[in-house]
C-alpha cells in the first residue's frame, strides 16, 4: 500500500533522516587503513542510540547489527565484521536505517579508505552522479520508470558500467521496506505515476564489470549477502527523499550546499 505523507510525516521523517545523516559523518571521520569494519558498526550504533533513536535494521529479519558494511567486490547487506581489516585502497559501502519516534530514513555511503586507485574514484563519481540524475526525475507527473533510466542510461549505456538488477529501492515509511519498488533500470514514461507525499529510496548499486550478484555465505554466521559475479567493485549512493511539488526533497542529506536545490 502506497500512503501519501502528512506535513508532520515528512518533518519527523526529516528528523530521522538529519539523525542518519549526523551517524555517516561520525562514521566517515574514522574510516582509514587499519580499522576492522565493526569499528564502524560500534561507532554507528553508538551514534544513532545517543541521539535517542532505534537502529532499525537491528533485528530485521533476523539481522544482527545496526549497520551493513560492504567492502569492494560486496554489493550489499554484508555484515560488520572483527577480523575484516580495512586496507589503503578499498572502498567501503555503509548502509543503515534510523527510526526517531516512528519515523524512518534509509541511507548508504560509500568511502575511500585512505588512497584509492583511479578507477575506483571514478566508480565511485559515476555511483553518486547517477543517484542524483534518478532524483532529478523524481518529480510529480513522472513515473518510476524515468528514475530507472536515467540511471541505467548513465551508467551503462554512457559510461560502461554494471547497473545491479536484484536488488532496488522502495517506499519508506511507515515501515522500512513500503509500495513502490523503484528499480535502477527501466523505460521512460511506465511504471507507477508519481504524485506529492510519496517517500522512497533511491540507492543505485554500480559496479566495474557485470550487473549480475551472487549470495555469499560467512563460515559461522547464518547472514547471507550479495557480491558481484564477476569480482568487480561495487559502490552504492542512497537518499530517502519525499515527492513534493516543488520538486523531489531530500530527506538524509550530509552537504547542504551540494543538496540545495534539494532541501526542504
Amino acid at each position: 500500500m502506497i500512503t501519501l505523507k502528512s506535513e508532520r510525516e515528512i518533518e519527523g521523517m526529516a528528523k530521522s533522516g538529519a539523525i542518519l545523516a549526523g551517524m555517516h559523518k561520525a562514521v566517515a571521520a574514522i574510516i582509514r587503513p587499519g580499522i576492522s569494519s565493526w569499528e564502524i558498526e560500534r561507532v554507528g550504533r553508538a551514534y544513532i542510540e545517543a541521539q535517542g533513536a532505534i537502529p532499525a535494521e537491528l533485528g530485521f529479519e533476523g539481522y544482527k547489527y545496526a549497520t551493513c558494511v560492504s567492502v569492494n567486490d560486496e554489493v550489499a547487506h554484508a555484515t560488520p565484521r572483527k577480523n575484516l581489516i580495512l586496507k589503503e585502497g578499498d572502498i567501503v559501502a555503509v548502509d543503515t536505517v534510523v527510526n526517531w519516534q516512528g519515523y524512518m530514513s534509509d541511507s548508504c555511503w560509500t568511502y575511500a579508505v585512505g588512497a584509492i586507485s583511479e578507477k575506483r574514484r571514478k566508480l565511485m563519481a559515476i555511483t553518486k552522479k547517477a543517484l542524483y540524475l534518478g532524483i532529478d526525475q523524481a518529480v510529480v507527473g513522472n513515473r518510476i520508470g524515468d528514475i530507472g533510466y536515467a540511471i541505467q542510461h548513465f551508467t551503462e549505456d554512457e559510461n560502461g558500467y554494471g547497473d545491479v538488477r536484484e536488488l532496488i529501492g522502495h517506499g519508506i515509511q511507515p515501515t522500512m521496506h513500503e509500495s513502490p519498488n523503484v528499480p535502477h533500470y527501466g523505460e521512460p514514461g511506465h511504471g507507477l505515476r508519481l504524485k506529492a507525499g510519496m517517500t522512497i529510496t533511491i540507492e543505485p548499486m554500480i559496479t566495474t564489470g557485470t550487473w549480475k550478484i551472487k549470495s555469499h555465505d560467512l563460515p559461522g554466521d547464518d547472514w547471507e549477502y550479495y557480491v558481484t559475479a564477476d569480482g568487480s567493485d561495487c559502490a552504492q549512493y542512497e537518499h530517502t527523499i519525499v515527492i513534493t511539488d516543488d520538486g523531489p526533497k531530500i530527506l538524509t542529506s550530509q552537504d547542504p550546499v551540494e543538496d540545495a536545490k534539494y532541501l526542504l
